[in-house]
């Protein structure tokens, strides 16, 4: 009987240890399940020069490629009414509209906000009205001020990250979300021994502000995204998709790297259309959940050959290899 019931007892212990084995397995499953992202979208920094030409046609071409939505870009403008590429908001959106195109995401100057010793919202206040005009659900900051590429601290990033948390309350009045696109700035190793982009993430509240990843910029930094994504779960809302020239890739952070100035560094980089560099998506795309990814953009910030070429190529790559 003793041993019948030491039976029956090891027999529960081992369905228990399987039940919560499958049950870990199935949650690890889940976690990095892939093909979460079905559309794919586009900066329009991309095709900056065709959309002053003809930006009618542009988001046209760009709609029969085949992308499903298109990220804006845009300068605070000192006076008169707010164009981009000489259309009204209102225009800019029914042009969008007519093209079965969305844009869920743009990105606004706000220099003087995050400027230490200045903080000025004017900047920030019009171009919320911009975004959610526009129905876009993230105001994405695009780089740092330009007059402390080369100076910032430690308590530039705490005070950008204090910022970033006003703007994302200021936003969630107007159903939007502030986000930040890193590029190797974030990167560099700080005085203090730490990373920028560390601070930024660490310091900001998650219900105000998301990270939109470049991914080209964290990858020739020399520094891997998973790392990030694993560090801060949930935080990495959406990414660029970039790639990079195989025959430059050495990396751009580090010793005595970050010290050197950055115009410098910028006129070393290079770019490809998606699928054609160095950088191995396919392992990235497999963490979409970790990072908590809901939107992808393709950019190229350089293109070699035509440009609707070029985007065709990397829409085609990223539809038929990464989703």
């Amino acid at each position: 009987m003793d041993n019948r019931r030491s039976f029956i007892k090891k027999a529960g212990l081992l369905g228990t240890a399987l039940v919560t084995a499958n049950s870990q397995l199935s949650s690890a499953m889940e976690l990095f399940s892939p093909a979460q992202i079905h559309e794919i979208g586009l900066q329009l920094y991309t095709v900056r020069d065709e959309l002053k030409k003809d930006v009618r046609s542009t988001i046209s071409k760009i709609s029969r490629i085949g992308y499903n939505h298109v990220e804006t870009f845009y300068a605070a403008q000192k006076d008169g009414p707010v164009k981009l590429w000489g259309l009204s908001v209102k225009e800019l959106k029914a042009l969008l509209v007519e093209n079965k195109l969305k844009s869920y995401s743009g990105h606004y100057q706000l220099n003087d906000f995050l400027t230490r010793g200045n903080g000025n919202d004017k900047a920030l206040k019009e171009q919320i009205d911009i975004a959610a005009e526009l129905g876009q659900h993230y105001l994405v900051v695009p780089v740092p001020p330009l007059s402390l590429w080369d100076k910032m601290t430690s308590a530039d990033f705490k005070y950008m990250a204090q910022q970033l948390n006003k703007a994302g309350e200021l936003c969630a009045k107007s159903g939007l979300k502030v986000g930040y696109h890193n590029h190797f700035w974030e990167f560099r190793t700080l005085e203090n021994g730490e990373k920028g982009y560390d601070i930024l993430v660490r310091e900001t509240n998650p219900a105000l502000v998301t990270f939109e990843m470049d991914l080209f910029w964290i990858e020739k930094s020399g520094i891997q995204p998973l790392h990030y994504f694993q560090k801060y779960p949930g935080r990495f809302t959406m990414w660029h998709v970039k790639d990079m020239d195989k025959a430059n890739t050495a990396k751009i952070t580090g010793g005595s790297l970050d010290k050197k100035p950055s115009m410098e560094i910028l006129k070393t980089i290079s770019y490809t259309e998606v699928g054609k560099g160095n950088i191995d998506f396919k392992t990235i795309f497999i963490h979409q959940k970790e990072a908590g990814l809901k939107y992808i953009f393709v950019e190229q910030d350089v293109i070699k050959i035509d440009p609707f070429v070029s985007i065709t190529e990397s829409y085609n790559d990223v539809k038929h290899n990464l989703i």
